[in-house]
């Protein structure tokens, strides 16, 4: 019985700080959003600008696709642990894309990016090589904290370290659902960056109006003037738009993290709580049936002095 009241006194107070932490990571998740359509809105602009002659203008490095030799899998877990079904959800989905799509994982081709203790540990423990590991990551909540992150795989794809970059991680939806997504953010597209933000987006409700932002990107290329040229804004754009995905990412992780934890610390704090009432119960029955067995013992003893 004390250890079963000790134990819902350490869940209880890891459900509070979850809760707290929650309601930060959700706030931060869901403010981003407008930053990551916004930013998709401009690159389908740029995307149909032309030249004087009418010809498309030259893309970037970092949105040219080209003939996939490497590929580089980044996984996106927790820390930590105690956080119900939310870092097995991802390597589940991590393991049904390899099996679905017939992966050698120990292919040299292919390289491991790990984002949290758990991710790192799980492919370690499968003898697969991580070539980069990014930890302490779960309260993350600035764009310059996630840098070395989009560093790292804007550096990997212009150097040809490899040629397309996949990840694996969660998008917040409510504070009982959270879902898994496979997302391809290197080379970047008009058309991949568009499927990523509508997995983001509600049907209805708050932020449901940016579901059109793509389908008139042609119509308001020309209501845009661009200095100094296009060319040039989507260079800088590029990477830009890629530190947005990334951070937008982290930041939705986090959220169906402490989300994730909140919900099954406050499970265990009403198992623990059930539990404690069941056990005291069973010990209320045990002692009345020990003093009705000693009143009874006494009783016989007397009687048989008489």
């Amino acid at each position: 019985m004390r250890s079963v009241k000790n134990i819902g006194t350490i869940t209880k107070a890891m459900e509070l700080v979850a809760a707290t932490k929650m309601r930060r990571s959700q706030e931060l998740a869901l403010n981003s959003r407008p930053y990551a359509y916004t930013a998709l809105e401009l690159l389908g602009v740029l995307s149909h600008v032309k030249d004087s002659h009418g010809n498309k203008m030259p893309t970037p490095e970092l949105l040219k696709p080209r003939a996939i030799e490497k590929t580089a899998f980044m996984v996106v877990t927790s820390d930590k642990g105690l956080a119900g079904s939310f870092n097995g959800s991802v390597i589940r989905k991590f393991e049904h894309y390899v099996r679905d799509n017939h992966i050698d994982l120990h292919d040299p081709k292919y390289l491991f990016i790990a984002i949290g203790l758990k991710a790192r540990t799980y492919l370690e423990r499968h003898g697969l090589v991580v070539s980069d590991a990014f930890t302490r990551v779960g309260d993350f909540t600035t764009t310059k904290e996630v840098d070395p992150i989009s560093d790292l795989l804007i550096a990997g794809y212009l150097n040809h370290d490899f040629d397309q970059v996949i990840s694996f991680s969660t998008v917040f939806v409510t504070a009982l659902r959270q879902e898994v997504f496979v997302r391809e953010l290197l080379p970047i597209s008009f058309e991949k960056v568009k499927e990523s933000i509508e997995q983001l987006l509600p049907e209805s409700g708050r932020y449901s109006h940016y579901l059109d932002v793509a389908a008139f990107a042609d119509e308001r290329a020309k209501e845009y003037l661009i200095e100094p040229s296009a060319k040039e804004v989507m260079d800088e754009l590029a990477p830009e738009l890629l530190k947005i995905r990334i951070y937008s990412m982290i930041l939705e992780a986090n959220a169906s993290e402490h989300s994730a934890r909140r919900v099954a610390m406050k499970n265990a704090s009403d198992n623990a709580h059930d539990l404690s009432e069941t056990l005291n119960v069973v010990y209320n029955k045990q002692r009345q049936a020990a003093i009705t067995s000693q009143i009874i013992e006494v009783t016989s003893g007397a009687q048989a002095l008489s």
